[in-house]
């Protein structure tokens, strides 16, 4: 019954992060688009208002017109919009999801004894801990090097470092898939903390100076902007390593770390492809392709490298396929403790010739397909049971 009422937790969480991760990164996208279409302004009436670009737009049937003011506009409005409740409301729903789906079942989502055999415990507080250093390190990063001489390249080349070593230390401590997936809220997690800590706490002083009459300090937008464009570019490969948790084919890879890290960096790529685009559109940049081939390039490359290998069976075992009594032995050693009389995870159970029979095809898929089960390959099974059985399934999954 708890497994039941956890299903539910995931289902529902699941849900409303998805919902929430679409409303935080569309409105990312979105003002990213408009700051890199913004045009300087024409009207005289704009400029000596302090208006530093606008842009036309259509959509809905309707016309709009946003401007942006440098560094403040001369009359505040009385209802003023904010955006960061996507951001936190994207953040809540995910850490739950992550407690119900990984850190509330550790031993069996977020350890691989093969990897490191710890406490759950410890394996779980090692999780946080990832989150916060990530973070801790980020912005000591921006802070420093952020403001400086060529302050963005230098950045980007250290926050590019520090994510190569944080995937390395994931994949190599936790299973493939937590681990992806933990690397995808390091990064989420920075993302959320930039705006909690910095480019609201920005946006609010700035707010309270034009109040006050006091001259505003553009660090503040300085700053603010800078996070807002790291959060961009580490959307796509967030959303990678959030989706990949279905693929078992990138987690499962002996060098996960890197099919991780390479298609990231695809993603980073891309997205750069689409914020420079804008630009390419008003003539202010060289045309962008160049950043949207070299992310396909990487994909292709993973495609390839990727491709499982077809397992050749010898004459003898297909002439003699074995027989459902040797895959009984395999499924009681590595699959009843999770689907057997006592717990039957996804409410399949394979202690019985009927339901072996009825689950025949997913048993292949998980199994000897994508090899996502048995998860994290918490009971040891061997290669050599993988291929029993695929040839028992090829040979037309025989039960009595």
């Amino acid at each position: 019954m708890e497994s039941y009422y956890l299903d539910w937790a995931n289902l529902l969480l699941r849900w409303v992060h998805v919902i929430t991760a679409i409303a935080w990164i569309g409105s990312s996208f979105y003002f990213v688009f408009l700051d890199s279409s913004l045009t300087p302004p024409v009207d005289e009436d704009l400029k000596q208002q302090g208006v530093s670009g606008e842009l036309w737009a259509v959509h809905g049937g309707g016309f709009y017109h946003p401007v942006k003011f440098n560094v403040s506009p001369p009359k505040l409005p009385s209802h003023l919009h904010w955006f960061y409740w996507e951001s936190y409301s994207t953040w809540l729903s995910g850490f739950s999801l992550f407690t119900v789906s990984y850190l509330w079942n550790a031993s069996t989502y977020l350890i691989d004894k093969s990897r490191m055999d710890w406490a759950p415990a410890t394996a779980i507080a090692v999780a946080l801990a990832f989150l916060v250093v990530f973070w801790l390190l980020y912005d000591l990063i921006c802070r420093v090097f952020g403001q400086r001489k060529h302050g963005d390249a230098i950045v980007g080349a250290l926050v590019l470092v520090l994510v190569c070593v944080a995937s390395w230390l994931a994949c190599h401590w936790f299973a493939g898939r937590a681990a992806f997936l933990l690397v995808g809220a390091m990064l989420a997690t920075s993302m959320s903390a930039s705006v909690f800590f910095w480019i609201i706490p920005g946006q609010k002083k700035v707010l309270a100076a034009i109040k006050a009459g006091e001259p505003v300090d553009p660090i503040h937008g300085k700053r603010g902007k800078q996070r807002s464009v790291h959060n961009t570019y580490f959307t796509l490969p967030v959303l990678f390593a959030m989706l990949s948790g279905h693929y078992s084919f990138t987690y499962n890879h002996p060098y996960n770390w890197l099919v991780l890290i390479a298609m990231m960096f695809a993603g980073a790529a891309i997205r750069q492809f689409f914020v420079m685009r804008h630009g390419y559109k008003l003539g202010r940049n060289a045309h962008p392709w160049p950043y949207a081939l070299v992310g396909v390039l990487v994909i292709v490359a993973m495609i390839v490298w990727l491709k499982p290998a077809d397992v050749a069976l010898t004459k003898a075992s297909a002439s003699s396929p074995p027989d459902y009594a040797q895959v009984q032995v395999v499924l009681a050693q590595r699959c009843y403790l999770c689907h057997g009389e006592q717990v039957q995870m996804k409410n399949v159970r394979l202690d019985s010739a009927d339901n072996v029979k009825l689950h025949a095809q997913n048993i292949y898929q998980q199994v000897v397909v994508s090899q996502a089960m048995p998860m994290s390959n918490s009971t040891a099974i061997t290669a050599d049971e993988r291929l029993l059985i695929k040839r028992w399934f090829e040979a037309g999954a025989a039960t009595p």
